[in-house]
């Protein structure tokens, strides 16, 4: 949607123009009038969406028109449920919605499911059972957490968001019949954009270059100071910012840094005062509550935020959330990355190859070692950490990891700061909920840049209510520890 000049303030004018008449005119106008037009532009369809869902039973399906494709939100937050709904469909038509989304690097991802409409000629997503597709039985997002590349895409692919400025754009449509391909050869009976956004109205994006750190730091709408994040990612590297971008739109100021660098020279050189020089940088920033600021790490940097916590003499973490990860790996004081990945180097003889020539690396860190100083001493650690395991992750052995850490810390009299979620099924890559489910791709090492194809792990359906449920209780989390003393933020949302 787009005007070419768009008005200061919108008239009702304006809402007519914006294609919304009828009925839903003047309650969407009283609404809408008055206010930006990049206001407008965020809120008037989820408003409109809302009324033409309230009167659709009594206008639409009373006129014997073609069928009607709905989905409220239409513009939301990634992490953001959407509500998918079809109606003027005869009793009992069998059906197929279909999802279709072009990723940044052009290939074509899709999910469908096979419905049946009810005695009123519907098929509400959020109610009625999928009877076949790439999901089954009720599921809300199946359209999107069971997306998959279409027939005949590249091998090893993964679903990666790397800019965040721009929506994740998905087309959902319903067909007549039960398909399972040939989409693009049949007519849809309807069809909808929908967006998925990882920056919320007000999200603002900060470079971080100081004191040789790479990094993007995303703030809150709002005066602040809000709550902070160090986020860091695993062993593939680079700077990944959709987590921080969605975390700054729940009102957390969070830093995605970049700490594995393809360059070996450069990697060399990076270890543990660099994520110290991160954490500090983060603390000191004007917008930041310094003393409210949390680790949150995924499979190596979930070892990184538990090393940091209980070895570091300057950085005290309110709190660390760690998924995937284990503490056999250390980084300690004046130890460089790539001398914490020794431990995986020297046992490397003990990964293995699954059927289909995917590396499985999760042995090579068992068994997990007695002796202390051969791990992170999590007995140390004086802040609430919160744990996410995947019982089917197949990279990592963080099964195991999670029961030694328990113990360990049961030993040190510090198991009460502790709290484990794990989720049977769900395998390494536990993300923001909604996204495409990988249970194998290619993975690029760093540093050096060798290409190899890893398996990761996990079932569709338990992998997606794993992502779902952590995210959930992972934001809860960091708001019990980070937010209880911090000027209060309404969440933004879309």
């Amino acid at each position: 949607m787009s005007i070419a000049k768009p008005p200061n303030n919108l008239s009702a004018h304006d809402i007519t123009l914006l294609g919304i008449s009828g009925a839903a005119h003047a309650w969407i106008a009283s609404y809408l009038t008055g206010r930006s037009y990049q206001v407008a532009c965020f809120y008037y369809e989820r408003v409109r969406a809302f009324v033409l869902e309230d009167i659709s039973t009594t206008t639409i399906c009373d006129m014997n028109a073609v069928p009607v494709l709905t989905v409220k939100p239409w513009r939301a937050l990634f992490d953001e449920k959407f509500h998918v709904v079809v109606g003027n469909l005869p009793p009992a038509q069998e059906v197929t919605l279909h999802s279709l989304h072009q990723s940044e690097d052009t290939d074509y991802w899709e999910a469908f499911g096979h419905y049946v409409s009810d005695a009123q000629g519907r098929v509400t997503v959020a109610k009625h059972e999928s009877f076949g597709g790439t999901y089954e039985g009720v599921d809300p997002m199946g359209l999107l957490a069971s997306m998959r590349p279409i027939p005949g895409s590249r091998t090893g692919l993964r679903f990666r968001i790397k800019e965040v400025h721009t929506p994740m754009v998905v087309h959902i449509s319903v067909y007549r019949g039960h398909l399972s391909q040939g989409f693009r050869e049949q007519l849809a009976l309807a069809s909808v954009v929908t967006e998925r956004w990882c920056m919320a109205p007000g999200v603002r994006r900060v470079d971080i270059t100081e004191g040789g750190v790479t990094g993007s730091l995303f703030l809150p709408p709002g005066p602040g100071p809000f709550p902070g994040v160090l986020d860091m990612w695993g062993g593939g590297g680079g700077l990944v910012e959709y987590r921080s971008a969605l975390l700054a739109s729940h009102g957390f100021a969070a830093m995605a840094l970049m700490y594995l660098f393809p360059d070996a020279q450069k990697a060399a050189t990076i270890g543990f005062h660099y994520i110290e020089n991160a954490f500090r940088l983060l603390q000191d920033h004007p917008l930041v509550a310094s003393d409210k600021i949390a680790l949150l790490g995924t499979s190596f940097g979930a070892s990184v935020a538990l090393s940091l916590a209980v070895f570091s003499e300057t950085v005290k973490p309110i709190c660390c959330v760690c998924i995937s990860g284990s503490h056999v790996l250390t980084l300690k004081a004046n130890q460089s990355i790539a001398e914490s990945f020794k431990v995986m180097k020297e046992h490397v003889h003990k990964s293995r190859m699954d059927e289909n020539n995917c590396i499985i690396w999760r042995d090579t860190l068992l068994p997990i070692p007695e002796d202390s100083d051969l791990k992170v001493d999590v007995g140390r650690i004086t802040c609430p950490l919160l744990l996410v395991v995947g019982q089917d992750d197949t990279n990592w052995a963080a099964v195991e990891s999670a029961d030694d850490m328990t113990q360990m810390m049961e030993r040190a009299g510090n198991s009460h700061l502790l709290t484990t979620l794990s989720y049977p099924g769900a395998g390494h890559l536990i993300e923001p909920p909604y996204g495409p489910h990988c249970r194998a791709c290619t993975f690029v090492l760093q540093p050096g840049q060798q290409r190899v194809v890893v398996l990761w792990g996990g079932l569709t359906k338990p992998h997606a209510v794993a992502q779902e449920d952590s995210w959930e209780k992972i934001l809860d989390f960091l708001q019990e520890h980070l937010c209880h003393s911090v000027k209060p933020h309404v969440q933004s949302r879309l």
